[in-house]
């Protein structure tokens, strides 16, 4: 049986190409509402979240303004006034209806912000209403609950914005990922022997840095979304901080990496430190050498280090729906979760 997962995983080539079609001519939007500002705030939760932590690394990295992720409830529960005079914030949130995401939209406005929604809801969508600028993204009807091309193109979205604010990047270079993303689904590497190694598990660590610490944390979210694993994403900085005393021959860890950048280096000798210490390691994305150094692979995007994550989700998505199939889940509705989530 197919999952509707699995075939919303198949649609994010067009999905992505839709978006970019839609929103790659708006740059010129956001530069002028982004004139005079100089600081990004993003307001999301959950998937969403892990969307903006690919903004923010993608906008201090390439556009050089600083970023934060916002905390809703300053807005929503402490009631607090900030002064956001210079501020340029973006309220992400897939069905654009999240109440908090909203309020703390509006509330982000009345301090003074400029505002940009994110949302594949729609224009008519109370987070696009709320927003000075909306950018919505073109994926469709979502109905799987774990959030597949609805989270690529937010992160399509979030490349964009960076574009409008001045990133040094190749726009042209946006093109490239409907092909690659396709080129994953077609052949993600070895998903089978991830899956053996991952199926009898409790819990595992994702990890990454940069860049793709945005497809760590995603990616640890929905391995405990679909899978109900005791699944921690962190960034590999703060796995030897420490919490690398977990990983061990009952705690694999899965290590994400765009196959250039610099970052990669240090994702190689991790791999190469967990499997000394017993432990199995695989890998998504990460070339030749990172695949060398783990128990097995799976294949990452032929994109450059900036637009990596838009692919290196994909086999990771894959994984998680084969996972879930084979611990007896069904992937398209895990228990306890609804495809909208309000909070309190």
């Amino acid at each position: 049986m197919t999952t509707t997962m699995r075939k919303e995983i198949a649609e994010q080539p067009a999905a992505i190409q839709a978006t970019l079609d839609a929103l790659l001519p708006r740059t010129g939007e956001i530069t002028a509402l982004a004139e005079g500002t100089r600081h990004v705030l993003f307001i999301a939760r959950g998937t969403s979240d892990n969307a903006a932590v690919y903004g923010r690394y993608l906008i201090e990295t390439r556009a050089g303004r600083l970023t934060a992720l916002g905390a809703p409830s300053v807005a929503t529960a402490y009631r607090r006034r900030l002064d956001l005079d210079g501020v340029l914030a973006v309220g992400l949130s897939q069905s654009g209806r999240t109440e908090e995401i909203v309020d703390t939209l509006r509330w982000a406005r009345d301090c003074g912000a400029r505002t940009i929604a994110i949302t594949n809801g729609g224009e008519s969508s109370p987070l696009a209403q709320a927003a000075d600028l909306a950018l919505c993204t073109l994926a469709g009807e979502e109905r799987a609950v774990p959030a597949t091309k609805t989270y690529t193109t937010q992160l399509v979205a979030l490349a964009v914005l960076a574009i409008g604010l001045g990133a040094d990047v190749d726009p042209g270079e946006l093109r490239r990922v409907p092909e690659a993303v396709a080129a994953l689904i077609e052949d993600p590497g070895d998903i089978g022997a991830v899956v053996d190694g991952l199926a009898g598990k409790a819990g595992l660590v994702v990890s990454g840095r940069g860049l793709v610490y945005s497809t760590a944390l995603e990616l640890a979210l929905k391995l405990k979304e679909a899978c109900y694993l005791h699944a921690i994403g962190l960034s590999y900085a703060d796995l030897l901080h420490g919490p690398i005393a977990v990983v061990d021959a009952d705690t694999p860890a899965i290590l994400v990496a765009a196959g250039e950048g610099p970052v990669l280096a240090g994702t190689v000798a991790l791999a190469r430190r967990v499997r000394d210490a017993g432990a199995s390691v695989y890998a998504i994305g990460g070339g030749e050498e990172l695949a060398g150094a783990a128990t097995a692979a799976l294949r990452g995007p032929e994109l450059p280090e900036w637009l990596a994550p838009l692919g290196l989700i994909v086999p990771g998505q894959l994984l998680t729906e084969a996972l879930a199939r084979r611990l007896g889940i069904d992937p398209d509705a895990p228990r306890g979760l609804r495809k909208v989530t309000q909070t309190g």
